[in-house]
Order: structure tokens, then C-alpha cells, then sequence
């Protein structure tokens, strides 16, 4: 059971840092996943009164507030039109429209969760975070970070040029996925990046060059590289086992989505 003892509504990030550096405080977010918790809660520190709920576009990046419910940016026609409907695939499973209208952005990046849809679709994106006292970091770097006491207030998504696809495989429409996978192609070449392993979102970098030049490829040679790609990350994505699905299923998964979302990406193609 969660207890609160004393609750504050920030009045700004001072006052919120400040609360925030005893050790049994916490920033609240959506609350969907802090209350299934056992602890002790001495502060809790609500944001909502900070202005920190709102998503801005601009000619070169989407900022998106902290506190932004996951309904907001699935309903985003900006950033649906960005990634060409990845970011709305990545969201729709999570149990419902009523818990989506509750979960904050935040607390999904903030808690590294190896299940986040949110963090896996993020991570192949140009993403960065803006921390009170750490300033902006990459998610990519961030994601390693251990958890300090500074607050997450803004995800900042650069406008770069790219192709993207956003793919799970779930037991039931609602459940966490057994494997995540979101692959991006731009002209830095592939980022695959893969959650649910269960463990923390796995980014993978195509060191071997085996889709190097794909544009220029006839359709026949970008199914073999596509194939190649996809056995390499089978054998590069750590996978482990649990109640949803052992390490060899999601290990068959890396490579049937990775496969897939090459695909829809327009790895297969002559017009992509």
C-alpha cells in the first residue's frame, strides 16, 4: 500500500527541487504506477500546477512537457504526422484511453521501465531530456544515468529527417508487450531499438554496415540485406524470460519484428 504524508502543489521548480532531495520524497506523475507500490511517502510533490502539460512544435523540434498525459501525444497530429503514425502505434496498446488520459510522459521516461512502449519509441527518435539541474541530455544517455533526485521536466524530440515503424507483440490486446521493437532509418543509416526483453530498452547500431546503401539497392538485394539485419540482431539483442514468453520466443520475435519493420519502413521497395 502507498502512504502519504504530506502533500505539496509545487509552486515552482525551485521549490519542487528543494522538496525533492529527501530521500523518502516523490514527484508525483500519473499516479497509475506509483500507488500499486509498497512505500512511505514523507512528500509527495504534484507538478500539475507548472504549466509542464503542454506539447510545442516548432519548425525544428516537438517539446512536450513533463507532466503531458500519453493520450495528448497520441492524439498529436504533429507528431502523427512526424512519424507517420509510429508514435500513435506505439501508445494505443496501453490498457485504455482512461489510463492513457492518467499516465504522464514523464513517469514513463523517468521510470526506465523495460516494459515502456513510450521509452522504446523515444530512444529511436532524436530524443533528448531536460533536467532542473542536469540541463538537456540525450535519452540514449539518460536512459543509463542512475536515478538521482534532480526532475525530468521536458522531452524534446528533434525534427530530423527520417523513416520510422513502431511494432509489438503482445499475449492480449492490453498487456505489456512480450517484445517491443522500433526501427529508424534516416541518413545516419538504422537505429533498432527493442524493449520488454524484459530488461531496459535495447538500442542496436548497424556496426556491420549490412543495410549500407540500401536506397540504391534492387528490391532483391534489399530483401537479402533485410534478412541479414535482422539474423544479426537475433544474435545482438539480449533476450531473457518470463511469465510472458521465454528467451527464445523473444528472441524468434527480434527477428520476425525487425524483419517486418524494415519493411514498412521502406527497406523493399524501388519507390522508398
Amino acid at each position: 500500500m502507498l502512504k502519504i504524508k504530506n502533500y505539496v502543489k509545487a509552486e515552482s521548480l525551485e521549490q519542487a527541487y528543494e522538496l525533492n532531495q529527501k530521500r523518502t520524497a516523490c514527484v508525483l506523475g500519473g499516479m497509475v504506477w506509483l500507488k500499486m507500490g509498497n512505500r512511505v511517502v514523507t512528500t509527495a510533490i504534484d507538478l500539475s500546477g507548472l504549466g509542464l502539460d503542454t506539447i510545442t512544435e516548432t519548425e525544428s523540434e516537438f517539446v512536450i512537457g513533463c507532466m503531458t498525459p500519453l493520450r495528448d501525444l497520441e492524439l498529436h497530429q504533429g507528431l502523427h504526422t512526424y512519424t507517420k503514425g509510429a508514435i500513435r502505434e506505439s501508445l494505443r496498446h496501453i490498457v485504455g484511453v482512461q489510463f492513457r488520459n492518467c499516465a504522464t510522459v514523464g513517469g514513463s521516461i523517468w521510470g526506465r521501465f523495460g516494459f515502456s512502449d513510450v521509452l522504446t519509441m523515444l530512444l529511436a527518435l532524436d530524443t533528448e531530456v531536460e533536467l532542473f539541474k542536469g540541463g538537456r541530455v540525450c535519452l540514449s544517455d539518460f536512459v543509463k544515468m542512475p536515478k538521482d533526485r534532480d526532475i525530468l521536466v521536458r522531452i524534446i524530440i528533434k525534427k530530423t529527417p527520417l523513416k520510422v515503424a513502431y511494432l509489438s507483440q503482445r499475449n492480449t490486446k492490453t498487456d505489456f508487450p512480450v517484445l517491443a521493437c522500433c526501427i529508424r532509418l534516416s541518413e545516419n543509416g538504422v537505429r533498432a531499438v527493442y524493449g520488454a526483453r524484459p530488461a531496459k530498452a535495447f538500442l542496436l547500431e548497424d556496426e556491420e554496415g549490412l543495410l549500407a546503401g540500401m536506397g540504391t539497392m534492387s528490391v532483391e538485394e534489399r530483401k537479402t540485406a533485410v534478412q541479414k539485419f535482422a539474423d544479426y540482431a537475433a544474435r545482438k539483442v539480449p533476450t531473457f524470460g518470463n511469465m510472458r514468453g521465454s528467451a527464445e520466443y523473444r528472441t524468434l520475435l527480434v527477428k520476425v519484428l525487425t524483419r517486418r519493420a524494415l519493411e514498412a519502413v521502406g527497406g523493399m521497395t524501388d519507390e522508398n
